[in-house]
């Protein structure tokens, strides 16, 4: 569901009620009732009550954070499904609502963010993947190696992962880039999908941390994604909660890496 363009759209509704009723309406109610003073329309109270909180949910989805929902495994180990996230959007620049045009650049996405995107091929669904190749970059993923501009990426051995969510005795893998590290799984009995690309200008290539296991930059389906696509950095778990069943308390708080 498009929440951003629902409040847009309730926005403009009560701003609309309310500078029409400035403008015109209340004047012919005064002059109808001779100028005495006559409570408001409950149409009019009620675009007064809701238009400035519609304002700063608004604004504090489209300029600060905006909270998601992981629906599947992909991102595993760092994210399981039913974990709801807050996104910065303030991370790489300031975005008109619903046309998601930039107005003020603020900072760049850099290798190893988190970051939710619009898919290229549908924009109404978001996708959250860990970014691994910035523009200009040669990527190639060989057997789960990733080498960048002809430089492997380290990777060593963490053991296997034992919370359950079906991948239980997957293997685990630290992948180190720059002074940052994050763990990958390579889920079993699964076949790992090899990738060579040269990422264009204005275009970023992500993938999944459960390797084995995500629709991401090497399948049709997502590709290469467009900087304006991108809709923040994901930074922290706010609460965890599969339906049916009781919220994981532990990971409450939990900051994304």
């Amino acid at each position: 569901m498009d929440f951003e363009g629902i409040f847009t759209l309730l926005l403009a509704v009560t701003g609309g009620i309310l500078l029409a009723d400035r403008a015109i309406l209340k004047g012919r109610r005064q002059r109808r009732v001779q100028n005495r003073q006559v409570p408001d329309p409950q149409l009019i109270q009620y675009a007064r009550s809701f238009f400035p909180v519609i304002l700063i949910v608004l604004l504090v989805r489209a300029f600060v954070f905006e909270p998601f929902r992981i629906p599947s495994a992909s991102m595993m180990p760092g994210l399981v499904d039913g974990d709801f996230i807050f996104v910065n959007k303030f991370s790489y620049g300031l975005r008109l609502p619903v046309i998601n045009t930039k107005i003020v650049s603020v900072g760049e996405p850099r290798r190893g963010d988190v970051i939710v995107f619009r898919l290229p091929t549908d924009p109404a669904v978001h996708f959250i993947k860990r970014l691994i190749g910035l523009p200009g970059d040669h990527v190639v993923v060989r057997d789960n190696q990733l080498t960048i501009n002809g430089t492997p990426m380290p990777m060593q051995d963490d053991g296997v992962y034992s919370g359950g969510y079906g991948f239980t005795g997957a293997e685990l893998a630290l992948e180190r880039f720059g002074a940052d590290q994050h763990v990958i799984m390579l889920a079993q009995n699964r076949v790992a999908t090899d990738f060579d690309t040269l990422v264009p200008a204005g275009h970023y290539f992500f993938m999944g941390d459960n390797r084995n296991d995500s629709a991401d930059s090497r399948f049709p389906l997502v590709g290469l994604v467009p900087e304006q696509n991108l809709v923040g950095h994901a930074v922290r778990i706010w609460m965890n909660w599969q339906i049916p069943g009781w919220p994981h308390w532990r990971r409450i708080g939990m900051k994304i890496r």
